[in-house]
């Protein structure tokens, strides 16, 4: 992708011509032919998998049975019970037993696995295995390839998909129900990414017209994608073979087949581009929480006082922060200005959020328990009544307020390693959906060589996975491409602004907000019995972004707007995508790494091949007046705007690419979300001293120190810190020594204490006392430390800060994210667990009350106000507590668990986006979809 139209700067032109000739240049000629037999250079040795299975289309029949006998459609599950098993099979882990736990990802299905053969067109082969039920396209043309791509997809996720297009539009309700929880995902979703009909085809049409002959291919390819989901999507309809949600929802007439299943377009990819980048590749826009944050500071210490602490707590470069690039590299990006210029703080109370929903009527009116309709079904469809009566997806399951960030990644330079090869374990962890958000695939066509992960919807190209001779993968970056600008409001009759004013002032004139609307409307249905009901969604865009909140700055009335660099260029990031798939463009990791420049969302890029491990941040970092603090709301006046920014393209200059955190060759890479690089500031809280990145890096480094590292023994790290507790390994350590600074007589905290240490000593671990036991050992002492936390935390630092600040710091990042269901912000049972929550500050406070050493320590002492035993007598007291606390109250059950059930309250769930559930698996907080690779040989 050649960098945006508009203006550019020699900043901008540096970032495009930096990428070689090769950026720009046209399609190979290997694109007009297929190669017949693609070599594929992991010559048995890539692995990988994606629960709960390949399968994610279940006929009304298939939904019914699974409802009343527990049956479940081939390939629907059979990726859980292996994925599963590691949690309890890793210790013992081998290269050889590697295939028990993990899909074989060679190229191809040898004859005596072939599965089924489905020939959509003549220039297109379908092969599922009989394992999986993976497809393995194979196109003798472009268009055939693409097509083949899209009817697979069609075969494996038509419902999830046609979900998603409608999320990412904003009409979730007015397609699948009226529930509470449908409501709050559309409500979540649309105001993030608002688009008009007209805006969503200017994108389709910028990504051809600005990209050269890759881009022209690109949506060929998208076209051919759409024509090949269309073109199931029709047979399926006749055939009456399609996802039987349709039914249910009241899309199509059981009896009759009268309905339609409304046809994909071009623009509904971009649709479901909006949500899959809102979700995993995008960063900052907290400033408004933050600069709340500031202010309750502030207030309680004086503005330079107040100041200090908060910058203490926001840890923008903490030199104790776990990296990715450990070498001492420094990437200087968003950092915090000597003299900050441009700051719009609101004035203390003035601050409201911005109002969406207008109009409600019927069962929108009601905040809580709406009332349920008596829909009259089919007796053989009683069983399916009220299926996604909580919605279609489960409260919680996306919460765009909250940090997304997810995933992890281990690689390890062949001068470590066994075999002289690098070797590399890695993936997104994107929750757990059933069916998968993702889905695998292989392609093979002309130009194309791929086998991995794509998004539904979106799967044109693998967007995780292996080609040839490399591999490759993400983790979200999060670093800040969103802006918080404070635009003045006014009034066209030049009346006075109030804070409801929809005018404001650009270029020394008044302009009119422009208004985006949605209307919803749904009826009952078997599946969702929600009352009838409507609502009116209502968002203000300006030139600086969509309206978010409301405020005064020195008196005067503002609203503050959520500037993305990436709003409007949604899909631009196919262009990478493209090339990532392309075995005539990446051939090593530095064309890997040109080819990652080329995504415009947030991400880490990690790749292997058998010759080097590399890495690359990618993403549209604008540049920013170095005067200006990108982590709090900026006043909209031309100083402070991005430099040569064209607001009607959302375009601007880009950092360029070598000032983007990237390597090749370190002698390992870890990434759980951690910070990069050091000085490159992330967009929020949570990048200090114990991070979830600690977990990954001290096994790896000490695995690189002892040297010898095989597949099998980095999966054994990376499945050792997915059962760890990380509040037990990095924390607990400083707590104990406190509680051991004095006499414990308590015999009830004595014997706490004594279940803790043990824990530690056995490494912190949530893990079951054996496979399928669902007991955890040390069970006592997990139970003690969920409950002590969240108690430790609010004693040790409430008082000292306050109530306002400590819950305005609270709005900023959460105090605890274990993965029971009553804790973090991610939900319950969604895996994924301490990325987010304050064990950096527990951490660096502890250890200066204890006199240690402490880089970076926050600018005061809480616990205890800084004295040792006030300190121990905090803890004594909190522990006492916690420990008295039984299982039914630290655990208290849910839909899914029974009051006390410890290792259900854990448990990942396969939240349900169709008409088939799943079992629970045990916790384990690792990547839904995971690689194990190492490459032998290279072109």
């Amino acid at each position: 992708m050649r960098r945006r139209t508009g203006r550019r700067t020699a900043v901008t032109l540096a970032a495009v011509f930096a990428l070689g000739a090769s950026a720009l240049a046209p399609l190979p000629a290997a694109a007009a032919a297929a190669d017949t037999d693609p070599a594929d250079h992991c010559q048995g040795q890539c692995a990988d998998i994606l629960p709960p299975g390949e399968n994610g289309n279940a006929t009304l029949a298939e939904i019914l049975g699974n409802k009343v006998f527990g049956t479940r459609p081939a390939h629907a599950s059979d990726q859980l019970g292996p994925y599963d098993a590691l949690n309890g099979g890793y210790r013992s882990l081998t290269d050889d037993t590697l295939k028990d736990f993990f899909n074989d990802a060679s190229f191809g299905v040898p004859e005596d696995q072939v599965g089924s053969v489905t020939r959509p067109r003549d220039d297109v082969t379908i092969t599922r295995d009989k394992k999986t039920g993976v497809p393995h396209i194979k196109g003798t043309t472009r268009y055939g390839t693409e097509y083949g791509a899209g009817y697979a997809a069609g075969q494996d996720r038509l419902w999830l998909m046609d979900l998603f297009r409608h999320i990412g539009r904003g009409e979730l309700t007015s397609f699948a129900g009226g529930a509470l929880a449908n409501q709050g995902l559309e409500q979540e979703f649309w105001p993030k990414a608002p688009y008009t009909e007209q805006d969503l085809q200017d994108q389709v049409d910028a990504i051809r017209k600005n990209n050269g002959a890759r881009g022209e291919q690109a949506m060929a390819d998208a076209q051919a994608y759409v024509d090949g989901i269309n073109a199931y999507r029709e047979q399926a309809k006749k055939g009456r073979y399609f996802p039987g949600e349709y039914v249910l929802t009241g899309h199509v007439d059981a009896i009759t087949n009268k309905g339609e299943i409304a046809p994909f377009k071009l623009t509904d990819l971009i649709a479901l581009a909006s949500v899959v980048g809102g979700l995993f590749g995008n960063g900052g826009g907290g400033e408004v929480p933050q600069a709340l944050a500031l202010l309750s500071a502030q207030q309680k210490y004086g503005v330079e006082k107040g100041t200090q602490v908060w910058e203490s707590f926001r840890e923008r470069n903490d030199p104790e922060a776990a990296m990715t690039l450990h070498d001492g590299q420094s990437f200087p990006y968003a950092e915090k200005p000597k003299n900050a210029e441009g700051t719009a703080l609101p004035d203390r109370g003035s601050v409201t959020p911005e109002q969406l929903v207008y109009d409600r009527k019927g069962a929108a009116t009601a905040k809580s328990d709406p009332p349920q309709a008596d829909v009259q079904a089919p007796k053989k469809l009683e069983p399916l009544k009220g299926v996604f009566q909580d919605g279609v997806l489960p409260r919680g399951s996306f919460d765009t307020t909250q940090h997304r960030g997810m995933s992890n990644a281990l690689l390890v330079s062949g001068k470590h390693t066994a075999s002289g090869h690098p070797v590399a374990v890695f993936g997104p962890q994107t929750g757990y959906f059933a069916p998968q958000l993702l889905m695998l695939q292989e392609i093979q066509g002309p130009g194309i060589s791929a086998r991995g992960a794509s998004f539904a919807g979106v799967g044109m190209y693998v967007q995780l996975g292996r080609g040839q001779d490399y591999a490759w993968s993400a983790t979200s970056a999060s670093q800040d491409i969103t802006d918080t600008y404070a635009v003045d409001l006014c009034n066209a009759d030049g009346s006075a602004p109030t804070k409801d004013s929809t005018g404001y002032r650009k270029d020394g004139r008044c302009v009119p907000m422009e208004k985006l609307e949605r209307t919803n409307s749904w009826q009952p249905t078997v599946a969702d019995p929600t009352a009838a009901g409507s609502y009116r969604m209502q968002v203000y865009r300006t030139d600086y972004g969509v309206v978010t909140h409301r405020a005064t700055v020195k008196g005067k009335p503002v609203a503050y707007t959520a500037q993305r660099s990436t709003y409007r260029h949604e899909a631009d990031s196919i262009i990478g995508f493209q090339m990532f798939n392309d075995p005539s463009y990446v051939k090593d990791a530095k064309s890997f790494q040109q080819a990652a420049q080329h995504i415009g969302y947030a991400f880490n890029w990690f790749y292997a091949d058998s010759r080097d491990i590399a890495y690359y941040n990618s993403g549209l970092n604008p540049v920013r007046n170095p005067k200006v603090d990108p982590s709090l709301p900026v006043r909209a006046e031309k100083a402070y705007e991005w430099r040569d920014w064209d607001p009607k393209a959302n375009t601007s200059a880009y950092t360029p690419a070598d000032q983007h955190p990237q390597s090749v060759g370190q002698d390992y890479y870890i990434s759980w979300n951690n910070k990069q690089a050091r000085d490159y500031d992330s967009a929020g809280f949570g990048n200090g001293s114990v991070h979830r990145g600690n977990l990954l890096d001290d096994r790896v480094r000490a695995l690189v120190k002892d040297g010898g590292v095989t597949r099998a023994s980095l999966t054994r790290a990376m499945s050792e810190a997915a059962v760890t507790d990380l509040r037990g390994e990095d924390v607990l350590p400083e707590l104990l020594k406190v509680l051991r600074s004095a006499p414990v007589d308590d015999p009830a905290v004595k014997t706490a204490v004594q279940q803790l240490d043990a824990w530690r000593k056995d490494g912190a671990q949530r893990r079951e006392t054996g496979p399928g036991a669902k007991k955890y050992a040390h069970s006592d002492a997990v139970r003690i430390m969920d409950a002590w936390w969240p108690l430790m935390i609010e004693k040790v630092f409430r008082p000292g800060l306050g109530d306002g600040l400590y819950d305005a710091l609270k709005a900023n990042i959460a105090v605890d994210e274990s993965p029971s269901a009553g804790h973090g912000p991610t939900g319950s049972h969604a895996g994924s667990a301490f990325q987010y929550g304050w064990w950096s500050y527990a951490d660096k406070d502890l250890r200066a009350v204890l006199g240690e050493k402490v880089r970076g320590g926050l600018a005061e002492r809480y616990c205890g106000e800084g004295d040792l035993h006030a300190c121990h007598d905090t803890l004594v007291s909190t522990l006492r507590e916690a420990a008295a606390k039984t299982a039914e109250q630290v655990y208290p059950g849910d839909d899914s668990c029974k009051a006390g059930d410890q290792w259900c309250s854990d448990a990942i769930i396969q939240r349900a986006v169709g008409g088939i559930t799943h079992d629970p698996i045990s916790w384990q907080n690792r990547p839904t979809y995971q690689q194990v690779v190492e490459f032998p040989s290279h072109r």
